[in-house]
């Protein structure tokens, strides 16, 4: 080896060995926030906006950003349900707009965020909330329903990311949530379309953060939480399939929304809705060889049948 290469051979090792001990701390810290919780960060005087936000978790997460002192941007193609959430959130004094979109078309998005910027304000946090969720075997989903959800899972959380994230970075100060699902971790039956754009949102999520990591810029200022639900009681879920119901119960809306803005309040960058079934689907059943995963998925026999 030339005097140049063992200089790039140090240099390299150096960088391992620095990178190693800043990874071994980043554990080490996370460890320490299981056991000792950050302290939520207040959203009194934030621009909260919502979508889907007529019904459901995200009727929920608006009347509970609401109370917490938040301006609430409601948003629904829904106008009946929209306008519901926005008279509750004014009789309990709060402060609350309503706007109709379909957050599937890109256009009206953008029309949407600048409406609301001239009207209401730069938006700071950023709910995504609305979506479908079709249940039968794959081979009965039409063309129509697949691409409908797609659109409206997928496409539309990036519309609105793409909207509302530039005044984040301009401030650099916001935050993100997006729904993705427990389906988003696991396969389940009858969801193979809705597991496909559920593992998707994860995957923007992920790859969103590391765009913002490696941005030139200060961003650290933007945080963003990924949520994974089970079976959340909205209506979505027609026929929950659950074996042992100490384990794996019908969640709440509320029940939600509390565990989703304690997270966000935190900066947790994912959980699952129960919180204890994070580590079992995320890592111990990836740990598993697939047929092993299998038959405890099996065993537990948690899921959804499909809809008439």
């Amino acid at each position: 080896m030339n005097c140049r290469e063992v200089n790039t051979f140090i240099y390299l090792f150096l960088e391992f060995l620095w990178t190693l001990l800043r990874s071994i701390f980043e554990i080490f810290k996370a460890m320490i926030r299981v056991v000792v919780p950050t302290e939520p960060k207040s959203v009194e005087g934030q621009i909260v906006l919502i979508s889907g936000a007529g019904h459901g978790m995200g009727r929920e997460m608006a009347l509970r950003f609401a109370r917490l002192g938040a301006t609430i941007v409601c948003v629904d193609i829904n106008p009946k349900g929209n306008q519901e959430t926005m008279i509750m959130i004014k009789q309990e004094k709060g402060n609350s707009y309503k706007y109709e979109c379909d957050v599937t078309d890109r256009a009206a998005v953008m029309e949407l965020a600048a409406k609301v910027r001239k009207e209401v304000g730069d938006v700071t946090i950023l709910v995504n909330n609305a979506g479908i969720m079709p249940c039968k075997p794959v081979l009965e989903q039409t063309e129509t329903e697949i691409r409908l959800m797609n659109d409206l899972n997928i496409n539309g959380y990036i519309w609105m990311i793409q909207a509302f994230l530039p005044s984040m970075i301009q401030r650099n100060h916001g935050h993100i949530i997006s729904m993705s699902s427990m389906a988003g971790i696991m396969g389940i039956r009858n969801l193979v379309p809705y597991c496909g754009s559920k593992y998707a949102v994860r995957g923007i999520m992920d790859a969103l953060a590391m765009e913002l990591r490696a941005d030139k810029r200060d961003l650290s200022g933007i945080k963003l939480t990924t949520v994974c639900p089970t079976i959340v009681n909205t209506g979505l879920c027609k026929k929950p399939r659950i074996r042992f119901e100490k384990l794996f119960k019908v969640v709440e809306p509320g029940e939600a929304a509390d565990t989703i803005i304690n997270a966000m309040r935190r900066d947790q960058i994912e959980i699952t809705i129960p919180q204890d079934l994070h580590y079992v689907n995320r890592y111990l059943f990836r740990l598993l060889p697939f047929q092993a995963a299998c038959l405890w998925s099996e065993f537990f026999d948690a899921g959804v049948d499909a809809d008439d």
